[in-house]
């Protein structure tokens, strides 16, 4: 759909921008994890799960060590990436912000023993590996730089918003787009 804007004329993209897009993937991903953490065969040796602390002989997939505290971490980590794809901003605030915590988690991993009693969430080897990967990979994708389609979204969206719609839900004067007639 092309719509016209004065003397500037655009390709209307009616998806989601791919910051969005991306956000709201990794967001549904960490909830997903978060949930499968919690359930008996996906995650093995769930009897020995415990609330916090690297006693949580509890592993997801068999691979990574996990509690009820750390499921928790991801599900709220899953809510918060949905939440925040809602704007590109946003989108990318928390795939920059999510992925410094994960390469912090990270570090702490591999500073703190397995064994320590400072191994609240619990890690383990692969915990690390999995943490510093996806950290650095959502950092990544958060600085990518906006395509032409998503400036053109936002200039829009700012064009939009700053016109002055009436109570009406009308367009102001000269804001209409060509071939509707104003108050239509």
């Amino acid at each position: 759909m092309v719509q016209s804007h004065g003397a500037h004329a655009s390709v209307a993209s009616p998806s989601m921008p791919a910051i969005q897009t991306t956000a709201r993937i990794v967001g549904a991903v960490f909830l997903l994890l978060g949930i499968l953490g919690f359930i008996p065969g996906i995650t093995t040796d769930y009897g020995l799960m415990q609330f916090a602390g690297y006693e949580s002989q509890a592993m997801l997939f068999g691979v990574f060590q996990v509690s009820i505290l750390h499921n928790i971490i991801h599900i709220l980590l899953g809510v918060i990436g949905l939440s925040m794809a809602r704007s590109g901003v946003a989108a990318k605030s928390f795939l920059i912000g999510g992925g410094v915590v994960l390469l912090a988690l990270a570090l702490y991993g591999t500073i703190v023993g397995q064994t320590s009693t400072a191994n609240i969430f619990p890690t383990n080897g692969a915990d690390n590996w999995l943490h510093l990967l996806t950290g650095l990979g959502m950092i990544l994708l958060g600085m990518l730089p906006a395509g032409a389609d998503e400036r053109t979204s936002e200039r829009e969206h700012r064009g939009r918003t700053s016109a002055g719609d009436t109570a009406g839900g009308r367009a102001a004067p000269g804001n209409t787009p060509r071939g509707q007639a104003y108050g239509h």
